[in-house]
């Protein structure tokens, strides 16, 4: 059995085939007329560094091949490559860069695959670079290095014609640029620190020369279209040629220099600034505005600014024009003028909810800057009124049978939404509770509501909006009217079944829950003797029904039709319980004097002023009053006018109104002190102890819902919980409260 020894390769010798080799390639490389690598050359190339890496030592030539592979690309870059670089400049030289950046990676390719043997063994023993890691840092470090300052300057001027409107060759950028990629070989230091900070230097130089230009020539739209349109090429550029990690730095930039420098003084601009653009309602420049200033930390914050102060301003006209109308109308109207008010406050938050909704993408910002606009002037008293007594109106007028607003059911349904949403504003909601009591309370007791259905409607966007406990009230007089119907029904049946209980008049009775109504005042009013047969009917039956409620009658509410029989003719004459009342007596004197009918009918001096007046200076003198003043006086008499005509047959003599206003509020003052006491005992029952403006402030935050109290108002209130012994101070620190239990 005989070995075959292979003859021992030297390494000069190996090393001349080799360069041959490399010779051949490098000529490839630079387009000669050379024929491509056949198979059996590549496997006598392979084989040579295989046999020279495989010799017993001292033949085993691996570290001086290593070291050869490395200097055969330092040869070639500085006899070739960076000869043909220094000869060429700004597109031409970037064109060279390109195509030498590719051979060499094509050179790594293929002499890596020659000294392949290297890298699996040698390399992975000794844990030296990879021959393909040595290939590519020979360049870097000969070429690159050398060559990086031109190019990222050539690349700079190329960006900055490119975005004065020039052509330029964009894949050539893109080729450049990926070697500052590429040659970081998995990092990306050599592109952010040799490339992007200067790029990124000289877009701000760039865009802050054209922003300087731009604010002082161009208005707020034209501006804003030039920056939106900067930051779209911008992008644009990120995605045709510079690596996408530069995107969100550029546009910082870019958005730095055309709006944040500027941003004030654009927004600020006197006939085209956002205020302006409000005014005019701009609404796609203003929606402009938004998507551009909502890229940057807090741009919205000077915008939703303008925004609360134009909406604060134009509520504010609404309601000068409101006292201004007041003041230049007769008292009549009024009415009317509260309603165009409240009206056009609608149509104020409908046109700049609609901006919120539209123009600034539904933006937390803009709702509360919205809210805190309206929060201004929906607070401030109009002609005398508050708010909360306008929008209280404002729904009966809409509600009532005869209103001033003829509406359709949706645009009734719509309204009332709107009218809700604008309690939302209205610090003192439980006043607008009292009032609209008042107002449900004579829409249902004298049958002039329009619409259940609607009624209904409204307190169940009322509950929604301010909770359950707020339209308790409300919904229970709803319920008491349908509950009364049922039981004049019942009260008929009674009727009809006793022929003994005869009242001899038609009656109709409604018997409300006290709890839920308004406080009326109830006086023993002395009735005809007609009226007292009827009342005492009415609880005869009653009592049939229930032992344990008692009757209160409040004849201040009641209506009554009673025949006059003038000498021209009859007329049916409605009138209230306390006139009918007074109208009966002259049925057996023809002459009463002012004290006799107080002593009959039992009256206040005020009721029976008001009921007289009436009756004998209104409208229609039913009575004749002597002397014939205008005022009613304790001295007048009063005789029944016999000759009074009318060209009706029916004729409605409504008593004088008061003004209910006053007693509204002082209800209302009386319920918040008992709110403020509960709160505060609340507070200190789960606190035990507490220092007094905590105290304060948890109590507002808790009544906030409702009214806003006023701090003196609670410390009043804290004062007297002290004096009827539910809390105390502490006796070394004055501003500190404990609870007693």
């Amino acid at each position: 059995m005989t070995m075959n020894h292979h003859k021992i390769v030297e390494l000069e010798e190996g090393w001349d085939f080799m360069q041959k080799g490399i010779a051949k390639l490098k000529r490839i490389l630079e387009g000669l007329p050379e024929s491509h690598f056949s198979s059996e050359e590549y496997m006598m190339l392979y084989t040579t560094i295989y046999n020279m890496c495989t010799q017993k030592p001292p033949h085993d030539y691996s570290q001086a091949l290593y070291e050869k592979y490395g200097d055969a690309f330092e040869e070639y870059i500085s006899s070739t490559v960076l000869p043909s670089l220094r000869e060429k400049h700004d597109e031409y030289m970037l064109r060279e860069l390109v195509k030498r950046w590719a051979n060499h990676k094509i050179m790594v390719r293929w002499l890596s695959r020659f000294f392949n043997y290297l890298d699996r063994y040698f390399i992975a023993r000794r844990s030296l670079a990879p021959l393909n890691e040595v290939g590519l840092t020979r360049f870097r470090e000969q070429v690159y290095q050398e060559v990086k300052g031109k190019v990222r300057d050539a690349v700079i001027t190329l960006i900055d014609q490119e975005r004065e409107g020039e052509q330029i060759d964009r894949s050539l950028l893109k080729h450049v640029l990926d070697i500052f990629v590429e040659i970081g070989m998995g990092q990306m230091e050599c592109y952010e620190e040799d490339f992007e900070d200067n790029m990124l230097k000289d877009s701000s130089s760039y865009y802050s020369r054209k922003a300087s230009n731009w604010i002082v020539e161009d208005s707020c739209p034209d501006y804003m279209l030039k920056a939106e349109e900067c930051l779209k090429k911008e992008k644009d550029r990120v995605s045709h040629y510079l690596h996408s990690s530069s995107e969100q730095k550029l546009v910082e930039k870019v958005q730095n220099e055309l709006l944040v420098v500027y941003g004030t003084q654009l927004l600020e601009k006197e006939h085209s600034g956002c205020h302006a653009l409000l005014r005019d309602d701009k609404v796609e420049d203003i929606s402009r505005m938004y998507r551009l200033f909502c890229k940057i930390p807090k741009g919205l914050d000077p915008v939703a600014n303008i925004f609360k102060q134009h909406v604060t301003a134009e509520g504010t006209a609404l309601v000068q024009q409101a006292e201004d109308a007041a003041s230049n109308k007769a008292e009549s109207s009024v009415g009317s003028q509260e309603q165009v008010f409240v009206r056009k406050v609608i149509e104020l938050h409908d046109k700049y909810m609609a901006y919120v909704t539209d123009c600034f993408g539904n933006h937390s910002l803009f709702h509360k800057a919205l809210k805190e606009a309206f929060e201004v002037f929906c607070n401030k008293q109009v002609s005398g009124c508050s708010s909360a007594e306008l929008l209280a109106s404002f729904c009966d007028n809409i509600l009532k049978k005869g209103g001033s607003e003829k509406l359709t059911d949706e645009a009734i349904e719509d309204t009332l939404d709107k009218v809700v949403k604008l309690l939302a504003y209205i610090s003192d909601k439980d006043l607008f509770a009292e009032f609209y009591r008042k107002k449900l309370s004579r829409r249902l007791l004298f049958d002039k509501s329009a619409n259940d259905d609607h009624e209904r409607l409204i307190l169940t966007k009322l509950k929604q909006q301010c909770g359950g406990q707020f339209t308790s009230k409300m919904e229970g007089m709803v319920m008491d009217l349908t509950l009364a119907r049922e039981n004049q029904n019942h009260f008929e049946e009674y009727l009809k079944n006793n022929a003994s209980a005869n009242p001899g008049i038609d009656l109709t009775v409604t018997v409300l829950t006290t709890g839920f109504w308004p406080s009326y005042k109830s006086s023993d009013l002395g009735l005809p003797a007609e009226m007292v047969k009827c009342v005492e009917i009415f609880k005869e039956f009653y009592e049939t029904k229930t032992k344990h409620r008692k009757l209160t009658w409040i004849y201040s509410l009641g209506t009554c039709n009673i025949n006059g029989k003038f000498e021209p003719k009859t007329i049916e004459l409605i009138v209230g319980t306390y006139q009918a009342a007074a109208l009966v007596l002259f049925n057996a004197s023809d002459r009463l004097s002012y004290s006799e009918i107080k002593t009959q009918l039992n009256l206040a001096d005020e009721d029976l002023v008001r009921l007289l007046q009436s009756l004998s200076c209104a409208k229609y003198r039913i009575l004749n009053k002597e002397p014939n003043t205008k005022a009613v006086t304790p001295n007048d008499s009063f005789e029944f006018n016999s000759k009074f005509t009318d060209r009706m047959r029916r004729i409605r003599i409504p008593l004088p109104p008061v003004d209910e206003r006053k007693k509204v509020v002082e209800d209302v003052d009386k319920d918040r002190r008992y709110a403020i006491d509960a709160s505060i005992v609340r507070i200190m029952k789960s606190r035990k102890v507490l220092g007094h403006q905590q105290l304060v402030m948890e109590c507002v935050e808790q009544l906030s819902r409702m009214f806003k109290p006023d701090f003196k108002a609670i410390k009043k209130r804290i004062e007297d919980l002290i004096t009827r012994d539910y809390l105390e101070r502490d006796k070394e620190n004055p501003n500190l409260y404990r609870y007693l239990a």
